[in-house]
């Protein structure tokens, strides 16, 4: 499980920094969407509980 945590960390840090240069609008809105999911992603993995559910 830590593993899918890490790479969801990975990647939110990443787009993160895409972020910081994205130009267009449609580029931030992309990148603002994918970190919602991953929030999300992170949010259902940190309920307790969540270990368990395999």
């Amino acid at each position: 499980m830590s593993t899918v945590i890490e790479n969801l960390l990975l990647r939110k840090q990443k787009l993160v920094q895409e972020l910081e240069r994205a130009q267009s609008v449609e580029d931030r809105d992309k990148i603002e969407h994918q970190l919602e999911q991953i929030n999300t992603a992170l949010d259902f993995l940190d309920r307790p509980g969540s270990r368990d559910a395999r």
